[in-house]
């Protein structure tokens, strides 16, 4: 197993974790002194960057494989799912607001599988790596704005820029599906 492929995995097994920081309640918010968002925030944030990591190193080493290839979407998928049905359970996030997103997840999966068995890649778009960037901002200001009220305001706000980016997403995708396919 390669570098980037190891860090790929490493994300998928940091998803557990986040959910067991973030809804469990621990006495005064602490985890061995820390408040339990701040660690939340660590782990989402250090997930999150090897999002890039393993991209970047995969490309750069010229290590890509079939099974990064696989696992990196399913990793970014399992991480945003966990992050976002944990902030609904939290109260910090509306739960239709987060359906949208996981309903858009998992309409362009399809779309790209269907185009893949027809043997057509379809890449990520600039809308789509936008709407990752956006999910991810709105989901580590959720998570510090359990402590910091200004941040889940903040975070509400990204959060309705994420969805509509996310529609917006899945608008472009059928488009490119239906170019590439007909």
């Amino acid at each position: 197993m390669n570098l980037p492929n190891a860090i790929t995995i490493g994300r998928i097994f940091l998803v557990p974790l986040l959910v067991v920081v973030l809804l469990t309640k621990f006495e005064g918010h602490l985890i061995l002194g820390v408040r339990k968002e701040l660690v939340g925030a660590a782990i989402f944030g250090l997930a999150s960057l090897t999002d890039w990591l393993d991209g970047y190193l995969a490309r750069r080493r010229q290590q890509v494989t079939t099974l990064g290839q696989f696992m990196d979407p399913l990793a970014d998928k399992l991480l945003i799912t966990a992050a976002l049905v944990s902030l609904v359970q939290m109260d910090l996030a509306q739960s239709w607001m987060v359906v949208v997103i996981l309903g858009r997840e998992i309409y362009v999966t399809v779309l790209r599988s269907l185009a893949q068995a027809r043997g057509v890649a379809i890449p990520a778009s600039p809308l789509g790596k936008f709407k990752m960037v956006s999910q991810v901002i709105a989901i580590l200001l959720l998570i510090l704005g359990d402590h910091i009220p200004e941040f889940a305001t903040l975070g509400r706000i990204v959060l309705w820029i994420a969805m509509i980016t996310a529609v917006a997403s899945a608008v472009d995708y059928y488009r490119r599906f239906n170019t590439v396919i007909t």
